[in-house]
């Protein structure tokens, strides 16, 4: 399993099997790493903040995760 910082509250959370995305805030966050490729299984959301909430909806469609 591999916990990856995405900046702020950012984190992708990997195994061989699945990729969860925890607040997925990476559009103008300047610690996300550029040209990210994210293919999530699951979306998790703390709290619904722009900085906390920021990518979700482009996530979930590219990814078609719940």
């Amino acid at each position: 399993m591999r916990l990856t910082f995405l900046g702020h509250a950012a984190f992708l959370l990997e195994s061989k099997d699945i990729a969860i995305v925890i607040d997925p805030f990476l559009t103008g966050n300047p610690v996300a790493p550029e040209g990210l490729d994210i293919k999530a299984d699951f979306i998790l959301v703390s709290h619904g903040h722009g900085d906390h909430f920021g990518d979700v909806l482009r996530l979930a469609k590219e990814s078609d995760a719940p």
